[in-house]
């Protein structure tokens, strides 16, 4: 990308100073999803907020008058821009990025970043920081996939982000899979990278668990928040087969009997857990 940027880097700090970091990382997803909304095209976590940057010609003076956590009780949020001549994206993101690896198993990695030779080695395109498996979330989440049979298993990514678990999913012998998400971005993201990754039986959708109707899968991975989950878990019990698996995430460890109601009273059976910082990743049968 040559064209000149308008870099926002917004400092967020939660007026509840517990939990900081947690409310923090809260505050830079709410933001990022607003922000989505509007033109603004990439995206980078940093240690006190969120950067984004928006192609200037795109850029207006009231570019952020309809971003509401702005103006939320729960966050201070302030904020500098800049103009920037020709960004070098590559340079910015090896700056802000770098490679994981879950269990000597699985290695998400940039393009700029070198190979290694662990089993599943995964290549995102890090627009945006988030869902490259850096948040706890998606690493429990791979977690569970490296240790389940998925092989010949239909799958569905709900909320998939970059698509990364799908990603897995087909590289551990699933087949096919859906992949779901409500935003635009990570619709075309998604797309993107299930092409870069070589994957052949990923088809991606933008929309919501509306999209579902009757379809059945053998395994569900829905990382995406408490209150959507809740809303959504009868859908993915209906379309989850018998004997079939569904993994949850995107939620804290004080939102587990929440989530485990909702699951148990709908039939599922408990399986096992993954917490980290005080995320959670749960397993279920049904």
């Amino acid at each position: 990308m040559s064209n000149t940027y308008i870099g926002y880097h917004f400092t967020i700090e939660p007026r509840d100073s517990s939990n900081n970091e947690q409310a923090k990382q809260l505050g830079a997803e709410i933001l990022l999803a607003e922000l989505g909304e509007t033109a603004f095209e990439s995206f980078v976590e940093t240690e006190t907020g969120l950067s984004a940057y928006i192609q200037k010609e795109f850029w207006t003076e009231n570019i952020l008058e309809d971003i509401y956590i702005l103006g939320s009780e729960e966050f201070k949020i302030t904020y500098t821009f800049e103009e920037i001549d020709q960004v070098n994206w590559n340079e910015e993101w090896e700056k802000n990025f770098e490679a994981i690896e879950v269990d000597g198993k699985c290695h998400v990695r940039a393009p700029f970043h070198e190979k290694t030779n662990t089993e599943f080695d995964i290549v995102i395109e890090p627009k945006m920081s988030f869902g490259t498996g850096h948040h706890e979330t998606t690493h429990m989440m791979i977690q569970h996939i490296l240790e389940t049979d998925v092989t010949n298993k239909k799958t569905l990514d709900m909320g998939c982000g970059t698509a990364i678990l799908a990603i897995l999913a087909e590289m551990k012998g699933a087949q096919p899979i859906d992949a779901i998400d409500i935003d635009n971005w990570c619709y075309l993201n998604s797309i993107e990278n299930a092409e870069r990754n070589n994957c052949k039986h990923i088809a991606v959708y933008e929309g919501d668990a509306s999209l579902l109707l009757d379809q059945k899968y053998d395994i569900i991975i829905a990382n995406i928040n408490r209150n959507i989950l809740v809303n959504d878990m009868q859908q993915y019990v209906n379309c989850l087969n018998t004997n079939g698996t569904l993994f949850l995430s995107g939620f804290y460890t004080e939102d587990i009997p929440v989530i485990d109601a909702s699951c148990t009273e709908k039939g599922l059976t408990y399986i096992k857990k993954f917490e980290r910082n005080n995320w959670v990743a749960l397993k279920y049968n049904k």
